[in-house]
């Protein structure tokens, strides 16, 4: 074959290529043509395999034009590809158009818990009084939860507390483990390991074995107050406890303490103040007295003083203890401590 021949099959390829590549509307139709032109096996491919063949002045001509048609071709594709990518965008875009002045979509935001609330008010209420926050074991030995707070083993005070023991048998025979009933415990620590003075609050969770309803749950938080220091009075405790309610219920708030006992003051008190939802009328949230108890608290028993090594004729202090969740009940109106742990999102997200 002479070189004229080739050279006019090879443009015939190229027109043919060209115009089977306009006629190629999608991706996949490109695909086919660069496969079949452009490919191992291809039109373009098999020419150049070709070329061996030829004289050398023959095959430098007909080299020279082939390269020319695959550098047309593979330009060609490119654009074709360009092309199609661009249309498809252009589709893609008018198909799902997007108004750019419109407000975006609100992105949904999490919530402290109501009872996380409560506990860092009451926390911050007290710290702003000169106390500090700390924290303590949730498994407790029974030396801390009772025997120290002047309840030893035989006291009829252990009645008051549902204890959930755990399994544990020392070498007497007796269990000396349990989940704290009440953060009270932290007391006795606390003041084993600091001198006077001592100004603390103590949230955490406790435990009691008992049945659940409206007013009491198995697993319940507390805050725990201790102040001890050379000279404190009955008087201090009373002043404290009402600048609290105050912070936390509002400045018009009255209070009223109560006689009450707890084995590890004396003298104990309960704690009321006046109704916020009827002023002291008489409501359904106060059961119609006009007050409303929200904790106990005294003077700490001399011997709980003496246990942890203090001099209880320098040293007094006072102790008291509240609910978080029965705050959060009296502050926002709720009838079922249930509520806080059913993690109803519908409950939840009114917090």
């Amino acid at each position: 074959m002479t070189v004229d021949p080739l050279i006019r099959s090879l443009e015939e390829l190229q027109a043919r290529a060209l115009q089977e590549l306009s006629a190629s509307p999608s991706a996949d139709s490109v695909e086919r043509w660069r496969v079949a032109y452009l490919g191992r096996k291809g039109h373009l491919t098999l020419v150049l395999r070709g070329l061996g063949s030829l004289a050398p002045e023959e095959r430098r001509a007909v080299g020279a034009a082939a390269n020319r048609v695959k550098a047309l071709l593979e330009e060609s594709l490119a654009r074709a590809e360009e092309a199609i990518k661009s249309a498809e965008l252009h589709a893609l875009a008018e198909q799902g158009r997007l108004d750019v002045t419109l407000p975006g979509r609100p992105v949904p935001l999490g919530r402290l818990h109501p009872t996380t609330q409560i506990v860092r008010e009451i926390c911050a209420a007290f710290v702003s009084m000169g106390f500090q926050v700390v924290e303590g074991p949730e498994v407790e030995w029974d030396r801390y939860n009772f025997e120290m707070l002047n309840i030893p083993k035989d006291h009829p005070a252990r009645d008051m507390w549902d204890t959930f023991w755990i399994d544990r048998v020392d070498e007497h025979g007796e269990r000396p483990m349990l989940l704290r009933t009440h953060t009270s415990p932290m007391q006795i620590r606390i003041m084993e390991s600091t001198r006077p003075p001592v100004r603390v609050v103590v949230p955490g969770k406790c435990y009691r074995y008992e049945a659940t309803d409206a007013t009491h749950e198995s697993q319940f938080y507390q805050v725990e107050g201790l102040a001890v220091d050379d000279g404190i009075t009955f008087a201090d405790m009373k002043g404290t406890l009402y600048e609290f309610a105050r912070l936390l219920f509002g400045s018009e708030r009255r209070v009223r303490f109560r006689c009450d006992y707890f084995p590890f003051v004396e003298p104990g008190a309960e704690m009321s103040i006046d109704c916020f939802a009827c002023n002291g009328q008489g409501c359904r949230i106060c059961k119609g007295t006009g007050w409303i108890e929200i904790m106990g608290a005294g003077m700490v028993n001399p011997r709980v003083l003496e246990g942890v090594g203090y001099d209880s004729s320098k040293y007094t202090g006072f102790a008291f203890g509240l609910g978080p969740e029965r705050i959060a009940m009296l502050k926002h109106g709720i009838d079922d401590i249930r509520l806080f742990y059913s993690n109803d999102l519908r409950f939840l997200g009114q917090f």
